[in-house]
């Protein structure tokens, strides 16, 4: 069989997309400074979760690091005199929690890894890059015709994969670009089927996929190299940015927001969903579909990353798609991730929530039509369309393509039924999330209304009405068991009353004579 229950040697468990939360839950004033401690917690579980002690400094470098996203964060500004009084030390202390809640709620800043090194250090001190570097090393060993240029620092959002620009040494022009991705938490395939599986990778043609050049894999990582592209990836395309720059800088505040034009909307989309469909109908595993994973050649999309399903890397939009229990299969993890994709090419910029109540004006009612099957309320709550089901909607259905390229990508049977499985796999632990974090949500609403101030009300005044009722009902029953007690008086059978449980006083001794 090639699905492995146990995790395979290597395997990072952790899900770098499970988002953190923090609480700054207390400060600690010392001789010359103040401290504050941060309850941090990953995902719903209060079980999983640690404190961290930071000083004002350590946020102060954090934002600094921070600067090249371009935005501005609220930190609290310095004091240098009265900073140990009590009151300010408390408003600081505010200021500095709703510093990290905007930093959190920003989804590309949330899941880079100057975050996570300030929140989580003991999950994310390694140095990714010189772990990269020594892999590639090793490869270079055994592979002596390439030579690296430079690394491209920080040019993707993922912290476990780091990228390398390159060349071939007898052909010193041709630039292309390494990529090396350490495994998942989603890796299922045996250590044998899924290095196969990777070496099977530049044997995919398609006309809407990026050649891979070459590929390779050991028990624990994966290498592969691509022609690297100046004009970069679709999303580059959307934010006008250069492809060798940092993620940060690149997409977190773009200089100018705006759309694409509706014939690239339609054309782009349609690409997109052919490739899709021609990886469902292989049983290809992928679910890592946004506009950074779109390369761009020409006025043709490519799409990138095949590899990132058989590593079991999580996907760039996990935290959203976790919260509807409908969209539980890879194939509809695509879905909503296209109309992620969708919205970012008709307006320029990612939708501020999911899912999305209202769309503003777009070029077409018919791309609002796509908008609202894949990220709408009904969407999520409902389940996603099929790819086919979108192709012949009236956006994407007149659009002619024209390509001579004929896709091929012979899989083995035997790895096909690897694939299946592992897809399976996915998907079970996929639903299990998805199963805890409806629950959580359920608890946390009736814990809630338990707490409000509306049903604090309510059960108060439920409770005046029954004590009332009580009263009434007791004093409607003295009498009658007066009565009763004096009827049975005259009996020979009588019941002595016992002296440890004397008969309360009746309302009837103190009624007017």
């Amino acid at each position: 069989m090639a699905f492995m229950e146990k995790p395979p040697a290597g395997k990072v468990l952790l899900d770098d997309t499970v988002p953190l939360t923090a609480a700054v839950e207390a400060s600690q004033s010392l001789q010359s400074h103040t401290e504050y401690i941060i309850r941090v917690q990953r995902g719903i579980s209060t079980e999983n979760s640690w404190q961290i002690v930071r000083r004002y400094s350590d946020f102060d470098l954090l934002n600094s690091s921070l600067q090249i996203a371009g935005l501005n964060l609220p930190l609290p500004p310095k004091k240098l005199i009265g900073n140990m009084d009590r009151e300010f030390i408390a408003e600081r202390q505010r200021g500095l929690q709703n510093y990290l809640n905007v930093i959190m709620a920003n989804h590309v800043l949330s899941n880079c890894e100057l975050l996570k090194k300030f929140l989580d250090p003991n999950n994310y001190s390694a140095n990714y890059t010189e772990i990269a570097l020594q892999q590639v090393s090793m490869f270079f060993r055994s592979e002596p015709k390439w030579e690296v240029v430079e690394p491209l620092k920080d040019i993707g959002w993922r912290i476990r994969k780091k990228y390398f620009l390159m060349k071939i040494k007898n052909q010193p022009k041709e630039r292309l670009v390494l990529s090396w991705a350490d495994l998942g938490p989603d890796k299922y395939l045996s250590d044998k089927d899924f290095q196969c599986v990777i070496k099977l990778l530049p044997s995919c043609v398609h006309p809407y996929i990026y050649r891979v050049t070459f590929a390779t894999a050991s028990e624990s990582s994966a290498l592969l190299i691509r022609t690297f592209n100046e004009k970069g990836t679709l999303k580059d395309l959307i934010y006008k940015a250069k492809p060798k720059d940092p993620f940060l800088k690149k997409y977190c505040n773009p200089k100018k927001i705006q759309g694409l034009e509706l014939q690239q909307i339609k054309t782009y989309g349609r690409q997109i969903l052919e490739v899709l469909k021609f990886l469902h109908d292989k049983g290809f595993p992928y679910g890592h579909l946004h506009a950074a994973n779109v390369m761009m050649d020409g006025n043709t999309c490519r799409l990138l990353d095949l590899e990132n399903s058989l590593l079991g890397l999580p996907s760039f939009y996990r935290p959203y798609f976790t919260q509807f229990r409908k969209i539980n299969t890879l194939e509809s993890v695509d879905v909503h991730c296209f109309g992620h994709l969708l919205y970012e090419m008709t307006y320029g910029r990612p939708p501020d929530s999911v899912p999305v109540d209202s769309f503003p004006p777009a070029p077409s009612m018919a791309v609002v039509a796509v908008l609202e099957s894949t990220l709408s309320c009904e969407a999520c709550k409902n389940g996603m369309p099929t790819v086919s089901r979108l192709l012949q909607m009236p956006l994407f259905s007149d659009v002619l393509l024209t390509t001579s390229e004929k896709p091929q990508f012979k899989i083995p049977t035997k790895l096909k039924e690897a694939l299946r499985v592992a897809k399976e796999c996915i998907e079970k632990r996929l639903v299990e999330e998805q199963k805890q974090i409806h629950q959580h949500r359920r608890l946390t609403r009736a814990q809630s209304h338990h707490g409000s101030e509306e049903e604090r009300k309510r059960r108060k005044i439920l409770a005046r009405k029954k004590s009332k009722r009580s009263a009434v009902e007791n004093s409607e029953e003295q009498p009658a068991k007066l009565s009763s007690n004096n009827s049975a008086g005259s009996g020979a059978s009588s019941p002595l009353t016992s002296p440890s449980s004397p008969t309360p006083p009746s309302t009837a001794e103190h009624a007017p004579l």
